[in-house]
């Protein structure tokens, strides 16, 4: 017979079970800051680039309805917007915001501008007619429907990734179908990383202010990696982690780096009708920049996501490799080696017009 000591034991050992089954473990989930990098004129007068949030556990089941991700889907990038038929934010699935196509083994290990064209009228026509069948495309001087699809044939792009709960999901899904989904976009004080700053707030309640320095009472994509950085610093059970997304080559010369308002205008012409104007405002700007404008937000390794390995973004915990010591892939990882095998890829996506060139 067993002892009285071991009959405890197992006592214990079961009812400890039993709880457990009732009371399970809150289940995790990542999402992620994406600080994009500025790019063509526009990124040149402004270079600070753009804010969007990408989530794992929220899917859209349209454009502008949030909806839990189902088995086997990858989340989706929530992002406000102008020009889309007067909506405020738009959410599009991972690879389609990213790659113009549905599955990462479609993606091309090179692009042209009519490559890139004919995948965003691809998928224009099958996901996004619900937002207007005469959106405009966008031109030089405005913004228009091609920003919500294929943003890695324009830019290179950083993801700041964290922890959130199965509570905190629901209630944003929530939160955003049922408030009126308009636009406010402003370049000053409703932009891109406002919005950014407004689901950060959700997750983080009270931590991401506006401030007046450095960037003039503006919210931007630098400050916001910044303070998600200091945040995460204070609070180690987000588990930040930082990736990098590189651009595909070939439609667009390499995107710039990221800078805030008080590097930008201390480092470009801009500083010297500034200090003509209000020199103390020149002087604060430029001392600003000194003290917080070089600050160096990427680390000197960070991985690199190409579109097989994205799943990197959703990976647990203590799951992703150190890319000190682990193979870190580089933007040539997405090259196909062989004829046969662009071919094939090619002939997935259904895109009989698209030849994927090597590089």
């Amino acid at each position: 017979m067993l002892s009285t000591q071991k009959l405890r034991t197992s006592a214990f050992v079961l009812m400890t079970l039993a709880v457990l089954a009732f009371f399970p473990a809150p289940s995790r989930a990542q999402a992620a800051l994406l600080m994009e990098e500025p790019y063509g004129f526009f990124g040149s007068v402004n270079p600070t680039g753009h804010n969007a949030i990408y989530f794992e556990r929220i899917c859209a089941e349209t454009p502008v309805k949030l909806r839990r991700c189902e088995a086997g889907e990858l989340g989706a990038v929530i992002a406000r917007y102008k020009g889309i038929d007067g909506y405020d934010w738009v959410a599009i699935p991972l690879v389609p915001y990213l790659y113009s196509v549905e599955d990462g083994s479609q993606v091309p290990a090179r692009v042209d501008r009519a490559t890139v064209q004919l995948l965003r009228d691809h998928y224009r026509e099958a996901h996004l007619l619900g937002l207007g069948e005469h959106l405009s495309p966008g031109s030089f001087m405005s913004d228009g429907w091609t920003q919500l699809a294929g943003l890695s044939y324009e830019r290179r792009i950083y993801a700041f990734r964290f922890e959130t709960s199965e509570e905190q999901d629901d209630a944003f899904i929530a939160y955003m179908n049922d408030r009126t989904n308009r636009s406010h976009f402003t370049l000053l004080f409703s932009n891109c990383s406002d919005f950014a700053r407004f689901t950060l707030n959700f997750y983080f309640p009270g931590a991401f202010k506006r401030s007046v320095f450095p960037d003039a009472g503006m919210t931007t994509p630098k400050q916001l990696a910044y303070k998600l950085e200091r945040y995460a610093a204070q609070h180690p059970e987000t588990h930040l982690a930082i990736f990098e997304i590189p651009q595909i080559p070939g439609y667009r010369r390499l995107s710039r780096r990221n800078k805030s308002i008080a590097e930008s205008l201390s480092t470009t012409g801009y500083a010297i009708p500034i200090a003509v104007v209000n020199p103390y405002l020149a002087g604060g700007l430029f001392v600003d920049y000194l003290a917080r404008g070089r600050h160096h937000l990427i680390p000197k390794h960070p991985q690199m996501l190409a579109p097989e390995n994205l799943m990197a973004l959703t990976a647990p915990v203590g799951a992703v490799q150190n890319p000190d010591s682990a193979g870190v892939q580089v933007p040539s990882a997405v090259v196909i080696g062989t004829a046969e095998m662009n071919a094939a890829a090619t002939a997935n996506s259904g895109l009989t017009g698209i030849k994927v060139a090597h590089e």
